[in-house]
């Protein structure tokens, strides 16, 4: 009968430490090493299909799960830049919309409208309004006397990941369970977080002062809404004719999910001018949108989601979202013209 491949591996080693006493250890761990390196290329052999499927699995979770996206970088294990990202979410409090059929013959120039422009319904204030300074200071008086800029000390500032100014709120890492703040009144029944209105109010002043007059939109979102307004634009999507993974994929591009949003914590604003309206890219190219991309850090606003920087946001360039990060994180954020992922990444 053949010799299996193990017995001619015993009976080589064995014939060589008999002739040889001095050799019978050394003979001992060779032939220990030959024989596991051959039991286990066999196994891989005799499995391959199975670790096939597995990786396929792993693959396939890693590039379609928003959950699973950029959270390792070369030096601190925060950020990896990507070519491209997915935003799909694995679970979701979001209740699923029913599904509408849909002729698909104008689909793709509708998607490419839709992405960047969204409805006053969803996006204004809750009463369907929006507001200019002089709306906001004739019921905020008492702010008129705050609105002066203060001067940012030169000596370096040591940035702590506890400051509430730079709570880091996205796909990755929901709003902190605990979180506490307190909404203060912009005007109506428009809110946001009370620390940071007496710096929008002098923004807002400095902007007039140099001809452009802003108007905020949307700030504070309590969690029903914007549950609503995510849900709202799943079931649009689903009316195009998309499954419920694609329309929450693409949903979750331009809303932030549920749980997720800096809106919810009344840190983000949604700002445009009296002279254009819509939140959509074109803001971006108008003298409000270029003051706000220069002057907002002077009053510790940053430009959220800026240009370029979709693979780590994992949400499409946004040039009225503006967040509260105070004066010195800002400035440091519009000089390095960096996102506040990658400030976390390099400053905390």
């Amino acid at each position: 009968m053949r010799k299996t491949f193990r017995e001619r591996v015993i009976s080589k080693f064995t014939n060589i430490a008999k002739k040889n006493r001095f050799l019978k250890y050394p003979c001992l761990a060779l032939m220990s090493v030959v024989l596991g390196i051959y039991y286990i290329g066999r196994h891989f052999v005799t499995n391959t299909k199975r670790y096939a499927s597995v990786a396929f699995v792993i693959f396939f979770f890693m590039s379609s799960c928003s959950f699973s996206f950029a959270v390792f970088a070369e030096k601190t294990g925060f950020i990896k830049a990507q070519e491209t990202y997915s935003a799909v979410v694995a679970d979701s409090d979001v209740t699923l919309a029913a599904m509408e059929t849909k002729d698909a013959g104008s689909e793709e120039k509708e998607e490419e409208e839709d992405r960047f422009t969204y409805t006053e319904e969803e996006y204004i204030d809750s009463d369907g309004t929006a507001y200019t300074l002089d709306d906001i200071l004739e019921n905020q008086e008492d702010f008129q006397a705050q609105g002066s800029q203060a001067e940012t000390s030169e000596e370096d500032y040591e940035f702590e990941s506890s400051d509430w100014r730079l709570v880091l709120i996205n796909k990755q890492h929901p709003i902190p369970d605990g979180y506490d703040f307190e909404l203060g009144t912009i005007v109506g029944s428009m809110m946001c977080d009370k620390r940071i209105i007496s710096d929008l109010l002098a923004m807002m002043q400095a902007a007039r002062s140099d001809g452009v007059n802003l108007v905020i939109k949307s700030p504070y979102r309590p969690d029903s809404r914007q549950e609503t307004n995510f849900n709202a634009r799943i079931k649009k999507y689903m009316g195009q004719g998309y499954s419920y993974m694609e329309a929450y994929k693409r949903t979750s591009q331009v809303i932030t999910v549920p749980g997720a949003s800096e809106h919810q914590v009344g840190l983000a604003l949604d700002i445009t001018c009296d002279t254009y309206d819509e939140l959509n890219e074109g803001f971006g190219d108008t003298k409000a949108g270029e003051w706000l991309a220069e002057h907002s850090c002077e009053y510790g606003f940053t430009l959220r989601y800026p240009e370029g920087k979709e693979y780590i946001t994992s949400i499409d360039y946004e040039p009225w979202h503006f967040r509260y990060v105070g004066r010195e994180a800002a400035t440091i954020m519009r000089d390095e013209s960096i996102c506040l992922e990658e400030f976390w990444d390099k400053y905390l």
